[in-house]
């Protein structure tokens, strides 16, 4: 570490010396991936393979984070370093938007365009008449050859609505937590903090609840076709996202609780909340064009 702390002296940029946990993240990530991969393809060793990957890639997460908090709390991080951890976070923000903005294009792509054409609209009609004959190209489908079977679609208006309300609820809430940590009002940073957890808790609960339903009940599964398909790579990836913002939330709250940040300086609550805003609007845009329309 430097022999003067950069909060001390606004010309020093912090350097943390090399860093092991890249190169080990690195290894536990393949070893997830390659778990999932062969577990997909029914190995024996695949499954456990990608839990244990899973269960050290956390470890070397927690390590790797707690390394970086006692840095800040040890002082080294001045203004400069807080604008770059700022541009870090809405670079990563951008690069969630486009990951989810391919999925939402291939929902528009097969919905929009594959579809009509497997009907016979445009210069699909040869395609229609030959292989796909009488094919109906209505939305929700499974596709041509039903694929997966006959299945139900979830209404809008139940536990989907139920999880909007509750989500945007809690950008209400850690909004309100936010302000209580600007106003050094403790009680009411951890109580509404506390607050949104618990509601994206709840959130991840009823999706459960909602995917239990459409596999037992609906017949709606991975395997139901181009619907299948995107309804739970959109609602699987956002609930991923999900959790990965409540366990953030967790993080934020024990380290507001052992009193972390100040008023002028928290800038990790803040990025915390500029991704679980994200996650709202993206469960907004979501709900309206895999649930409703």
């Amino acid at each position: 570490m430097a022999h003067a702390k950069p909060e001390q002296d606004p010309d020093i940029y912090f350097v943390p010396h090399d860093s092991k946990w890249p190169v080990f993240a690195s290894v536990a990530l393949f070893v997830t991936m390659l778990g999932l991969a062969s577990w997909f393809n029914e190995a024996s060793w695949g499954r456990p393979m990608f839990f244990v990957g899973i269960a050290v890639l956390a470890l070397i997460l927690f390590k790797w984070f707690a390394d970086v908090i006692l840095e800040s709390v040890s002082g080294y991080y001045n203004r400069q370093v807080d604008v770059s951890f700022r541009m870090g976070m809405v670079w990563f923000i951008f690069s969630e938007i486009m990951f989810f903005a391919a999925f939402f294009g291939a929902l528009f792509y097969a919905r929009t365009l594959s579809l009509p054409w497997l009907g016979g609209e445009g210069s699909g009609a040869m395609t229609n008449a030959v292989l796909w004959d009488g094919y109906s190209a209505a939305w929700p489908s499974g596709g041509p050859g039903a694929v997966g079977g006959a299945f139900q679609t979830i209404p809008a208006w139940g536990l989907p609505l139920l999880n909007t309300l509750i989500l945007l609820a809690s950008g209400i809430t850690i909004t309100i937590a936010h302000h209580g940590l600007r106003a050094a009002h403790r009680t009411r940073l951890l109580v509404f903090l506390g607050a949104t957890i618990l509601l994206g808790s709840v959130f991840l609960f009823f999706q459960i609840e909602e995917y239990v339903h459409a596999y037992r009940d609906l017949n709606l599964t991975m395997g139901s076709g181009i619907y299948g398909s995107t309804f739970f790579m959109l609602t699987g990836f956002h609930g991923a996202h999900v959790t990965l913002g409540t366990i953030m939330l967790i993080v934020i709250w024990l380290r507001c609780y052992r009193g972390h940040f100040t008023r002028e300086h928290h800038f990790a609550f803040e990025a915390v909340a500029w991704y679980w805003h994200f996650v709202d609007v993206v469960w907004l845009i979501l709900f309206l064009f895999v649930y409703v329309v």
